[in-house]
């Protein structure tokens, strides 16, 4: 004899189904979310100790200043002031700690200036931008500009 159902019982069901995924998810949450998470924020705490486990790998612009304090008098005042010497240089706190194999590398200027400088949508009109092949051609930024002082004197 098949049993009457209840008026409700749908719901009865989609309450269970919805408490049995409720359940399973917070389950898998405490198998998967580290006991350190949420700690100092919405991260895992020992991710800072992971952090700090990486070598350094940038100097700084003080550390360079040390032995290229000519570059460092000619960038003041300029339009390239503010920009740190591994912006363009790449990370250097090797080199800087005396380790002279890896040397800056040299630079395609071009590519380079382009980074910063390609003409674009969205930039603010204030900063210098330029359509490279209506600017130069295919000439490199550095026949007329100086990288630490880009202003044409």
């Amino acid at each position: 004899m098949p049993r009457e159902t209840r008026h409700y019982d749908h719901v009865i069901r989609v309450v269970a189904l919805f408490a049995f995924g409720f359940l399973a998810f917070l389950i898998v949450r405490h198998v998967l979310v580290p006991a350190d998470f949420g700690v100092y924020g919405f991260y895992r705490a020992g991710a800072l100790d992971d952090a700090r486990a990486h070598p350094v790998r940038y100097a700084g612009r003080e550390t360079c200043a040390v032995c290229h304090d000519a570059v460092v008098e000619s960038q003041k005042d300029s339009r390239h002031a503010q920009v740190g010497c591994e912006s363009c240089h790449g990370a250097l706190a090797a080199h800087a700690g005396g380790e002279f194999d890896p040397k800056p590398k040299v630079l395609n200027p071009r590519l380079l200036c382009l980074t910063c400088h390609v003409k674009m949508d969205g930039k603010y009109a204030a900063f210098p931008q330029v359509d490279p092949v209506e600017h130069a051609g295919d000439a490199a930024c550095t026949a007329c500009h100086q990288p630490h002082r880009p202003k044409i004197q």
